[in-house]
């Protein structure tokens, strides 16, 4: 698969798009926190190497409840090509997961049905709705047929590298990226089949520049919803590019979440759509033990750390705080104690944090000081103790439970036991523990510092 040679100058990530540096003190505005969810999408793409494992159910609701349910346990039920099955099978791809399992019948069916599905990083969806547009272009009309929506510039290419692969034996199949920077000449038709950019740029190609024809799309594919709709102006431009589709073009929506706005957004681009949804999972903290250690101030934190940090080096350990000044504080402070520790900041380019997380995966640093928008969906198997140097609040101040959840739930994965230490340094904090405990309805157990056996136990 070529695609469209893009000019020398780099394409300028969209607004949206880049890492911005900021001061440290620097409030985060509502928009930096939309540029996470970008570069979190990004990031959790760059280190996973291979399909999560997900024990999420999938609950499928089906447009027409009469019709039978369609699942598949294997790529040759699903009679492709066999040049695409050759490039399912070159990706790695053993059987379907969860999600394709399901997704992948309804994709394919004749006549073509539309979706709405919900699926994290790593299960395997872009592979799905790639497979669905491969399926459908004809090779032999030289214009594109199929659409897909990113949110960025990084993010489409991520998406573009998945088509590549999987069209690997399919030569005749040509890819554009319609994305800033790549300047074509007016007047110029596309003729490359397959289509991937960002909204903004997509819909100068569809109605100013005419270099696609909308009315000749097939499928439309709407990636990340989520983060696109974060973005000012995303979400008006893909429902303008959706209104010049033609009636019976297959729409395809995938979103992480599915807050009210994804949906309702998802209810105007997609019409008569078949659902399918992650079932909530019940996380447990049966197999964790939680202790806090009761402090004066930041400095005797940073002292009961270090008293502890001699037990739990055997193990790996993320350390979480509220903000990106305390975490660079403290791995500062960490190292000139010469304890070898990695830190995961906001302020880095998405390929340097993947990075880290790789170093810290292969065990290269034993200790991770991160803040929690950096550690949203990272698994890393061998966490065994998790430690809040700051207990997570949201923005008025109150126990952010979820949050909690989400950070402690790191550790006591697959079954293992995992340890959960919180740094307590005032009446304030202490009241936020104790309305954590009261919430999980599960006592939080004073440690002493000068006993640290129980640590040694559970992290050996």
């Amino acid at each position: 698969l070529s695609n469209l040679h893009l000019k020398e100058e780099k394409p300028k990530p969209d607004s949206n798009g880049a890492v911005v540096k900021m001061d440290d003190n620097a409030e985060k505005t509502e928009d930096e926190e939309k540029e996470d969810r970008a570069a979190q999408s990004l990031l959790n793409k760059l280190i996973r190497s291979n399909l999560v494992d997900t024990t999420n159910q999938v609950e499928v609701l089906q447009r027409d409840p009469t019709s039978p349910l369609y699942s598949v346990k294997s790529f040759e039920e699903l009679r492709l090509k066999p040049q695409l099955l050759q490039g399912v099978y070159a990706m790695g791809f053993n059987r379907p997961s969860k999600i394709q399992e399901n997704a992948l019948p309804m994709m394919l069916a004749e006549p073509p049905q539309n979706l709405i599905a919900q699926s994290q990083s790593g299960t395997g969806k872009t592979a799905a709705f790639v497979l669905a547009m491969l399926s459908r272009v004809e090779p032999g009309n030289k214009y594109p047929q199929c659409l897909c929506l990113s949110p960025t510039y990084e993010l489409a290419l991520q998406t573009g590298k998945v088509i590549e692969q999987m069209g690997k034996f399919y030569p005749e199949l040509k890819l554009a990226y319609a994305v800033r920077g790549n300047k074509l000449e007016r007047g110029q038709k596309i003729s490359e089949q397959i289509v991937i950019g960002t909204p903004g740029t997509v819909l100068d190609w569809c109605s100013k520049l005419k270099f696609i024809d909308p009315k000749k799309i097939k499928v439309f594919v709407l990636d990340e919803a989520d983060v696109m709709i974060a973005t000012q102006g995303h979400q008006d431009q893909s429902i303008r590019i959706q209104r010049m589709l033609p009636r019976d073009c297959q729409m395809l929506l995938f979103s992480a979440t599915f807050e009210d706005s994804v949906w309702k957004f998802a209810q105007k681009v997609v019409p008569d759509p078949n659902i399918i949804k992650l079932k909530r999972e019940e996380e447990t903290l049966d197999t964790i033990k939680q202790y806090y250690v009761l402090c004066n101030n930041r400095d005797e934190k940073f002292q009961a750390l270090c008293n502890i940090y001699g037990a739990i080096t055997i193990a790996q350990a993320m350390i979480f705080c509220h903000t990106r000044k305390t975490a660079g504080w403290l791995a500062a402070e960490l190292s000139k104690e010469g304890h070898q520790v990695a830190l995961l900041s906001g302020e880095m380019m998405v390929e340097q944090r993947a990075a880290v997380i790789e170093r810290f995966r292969e065990g290269k640093e034993k200790v991770l000081v991160t803040t929690n928008v950096c550690a949203r969906g990272i698994d890393v198997e061998q966490v065994s103790v998790v430690i809040n140097f700051d207990l997570p609040v949201d923005k008025d101040g109150n126990p952010d439970n979820e949050t909690y959840l989400h950070r402690i739930g790191r550790t006591g994965r697959f079954g293992k036991r995992g340890l959960a230490i919180n740094m307590v340094d005032s009446k304030h904090s202490m009241n936020i523990l104790n309305r954590i405990q009261e919430h999980f309805n599960k006592k939080i157990n004073k440690l002493d510092t000068d006993d640290l056996d129980e640590i040694e136990k559970i992290t050996n």
